[in-house]
């Protein structure tokens, strides 16, 4: 290419480039610039039904149990079977399931739902498991990894054979045993609608009354005094991916709604002090705690997935060293058979937290 054509190619990248930038400026008030391909991409991790956005990749059954030990079983136990916590993964299908496509125990009421009971395509239990998982450091699984914690858990339902080996290729023939893969209908008019099947009449008439309506309705079910702090004050659990915030726990229940919202637009106990006030109190650094996705398996006063952190203050009293260290290399046996996998914390919040725990973890 001559020196006069690359100059003219190049002034025309540079004019396309100004004019994009320009157009998003004018689009936004002038404020930022448009994403590039490379960001879009990063951010672009859905993977679809058709399992179009789908990466590269395999993983085994037994990489997947390795993999799931570590960092799955302290929230969804060994075999999927979870805890007190979280709802079981695995249970509830047969192999006459897997041949028909569909879960004969949905039709029971009696019957608790799981995951592989619900699931209609790999490609969301990939997905999830991919951006989510595991709870305290999501998105930290290499693609390879995601294929072996998918296939592991698919083995656990009998979906897959022991020496299976998951991969982007073999997916779709995965995707023909799933328990209930005919489960799902789309002929309904809360979604997609007509074009599906569906009548195109919406589901909701908005037919009901809608004036002289009462100042306050009353609460007629509440948690009884006793069970409100059962697993610790849920506004004090607040997950940092995807957050959604639990009432404070520790203030009375209001008896109407309108009393109930007052209590909970009040301060809440966290934000009743500064974190270096707290500290300074010897009250639960509940900031680093949720920071680093500690009240995820742990709470100040009750077992969780793992020991309460007061039964952790008594048993290691004055040991801060030793906790610090514990915290970042996680180990398993010291509480119970589920490990609590390596954390990725800084020292500087590890040493805080273990000198909280080793002087009697006052809250």
């Amino acid at each position: 290419m001559s020196t006069f054509r690359k100059s003219l190619v190049l002034i025309a990248l540079a004019a396309g480039a100004l004019s994009a930038q320009a157009q998003g400026k004018a689009e936004f008030g002038g404020i930022g610039r448009p994403a590039t391909p490379a960001e879009v991409k990063a951010w672009n991790i859905d993977v679809r039904p058709d399992f179009q956005g789908l990466p590269k990749g395999s993983g085994s059954v037994s990489q997947g149990q390795t993999i799931w030990e570590g960092k799955c079983a302290s929230c969804h136990g060994v075999f999927g079977e979870s805890n007190e916590v979280f709802q079981p993964l695995v249970g509830g299908t047969t192999k006459d399931d897997i041949k028909t496509g569909h879960v004969a125990a949905l039709r029971k009421s009696d019957v608790e739902r799981t995951t592989l009971m619900k699931l209609n395509t790999v490609s969301t239990l990939w997905d999830f498991i991919n951006r989510a998982m595991p709870w305290n450091a999501p998105k930290s699984l290499k693609t390879d990894e995601v294929y072996a914690v998918t296939a592991y858990l698919l083995n656990l339902g009998g979906i897959v054979p022991d020496d299976f080996v998951m991969s982007d290729k073999n997916i779709a023939e995965v995707q023909q045993r799933l328990p209930n893969r005919n489960g799902m209908t789309t002929k309904h008019d809360m979604w997609p609608g007509k074009e599906l099947g569906g009548t195109g009449k919406p589901d909701v008439q908005a037919k009901a009354c809608m004036k002289d309506c009462p100042v306050d309705g009353k609460i007629v079910s509440s948690l009884p005094d006793h069970a409100r702090n059962a697993h610790g004050n849920l506004a004090e659990q607040v997950r940092l991916v995807g957050e959604t915030a639990g009432a404070d726990t520790t203030k009375p229940e209001g008896k109407t709604l309108e009393e109930e919202r007052a209590l909970l637009a009040a301060p809440t106990k966290v934000a009743q002090a500064a974190p270096a006030a707290a500290a300074a109190a010897g009250q639960a650094p509940m900031d680093l705690l949720q920071k680093n996705g500690c009240v995820a398996c742990h709470s100040v006063t009750s077992k969780l997935v793992g020991p309460a952190f007061i039964d952790v203050a008594k048993k290691h009293a004055g040991k801060a060293e030793y906790l610090a260290a514990k915290i970042k290399s996680g180990g398993s046996g010291v509480w119970g058979d589920i490990p609590m996998p390596p954390q990725t914390i800084s020292t500087e919040d590890a040493a805080k937290i273990a000198n909280w725990l080793a002087a009697g973890a006052a809250h």
